[in-house]
């Protein structure tokens, strides 16, 4: 993807995200942060992760669609954008198809995500990292977004010596 895929409106969503994953950091909890935003362009629901509480589905992504099944008809569902930190899980991906919502927009990808925990030497978690398109083909997505992924890895590295000592970029 490149720079110019992105307009204004999704970079500011997407820094709204990354702000809501550095609000997640300090909670405790995991660096992600979503935005529904609808079709004129209002963002109706924002979430941070909260997982650090025991419950491992309290994934903003996968709460978004909740409260959009609950909120939105179906036709506002599919005209909406779901702007992310991170590429969705496959849980948050199926949640997403299955309530009908529209484009994602992500900061960094899974594959992205997956390089930057092995390097940090945290091991794979028990769900397979299966990108948006391998669980549900029919989402448009767009991402990751150069620059901004790198803000998110900061955020990743930053949530990860919480637990673990670090080795120095490169080593």
């Amino acid at each position: 993807m490149k720079d110019s895929d992105f307009d204004d409106d999704d970079i500011t969503h997407l820094r709204h995200c990354i702000q809501l994953a550095a609000t997640a950091v300090e909670a405790g909890d995991e660096p992600f942060g979503s935005v529904l935003v609808d079709s004129a362009g209002r963002v109706r629901f924002s979430d941070r992760n909260r997982i650090s509480g025991g419950d491992a589905t309290r994934h903003p992504e996968f709460a978004i669609a909740r409260w959009a099944a609950e909120n939105l008809t179906p036709d506002e569902r599919a005209a909406a954008t779901v702007y992310t930190s991170g590429e969705h899980c496959p849980m948050c991906s199926a949640a997403h198809a299955l309530v009908g919502l529209g484009r994602i927009v992500f900061a960094s990808s899974g594959a992205q995500y997956a390089a930057w925990m092995a390097e940090l030497g945290v091991a794979p978690g028990p769900v397979a990292g299966l990108s948006i398109t391998q669980v549900a083909p029919g989402i448009p997505v767009a991402g990751p977004v150069p620059g901004l992924d790198d803000e998110v890895r900061e955020l990743h590295e930053r949530a990860a010596r919480r637990c673990l000592p670090l080795r120095p970029r490169g080593s």
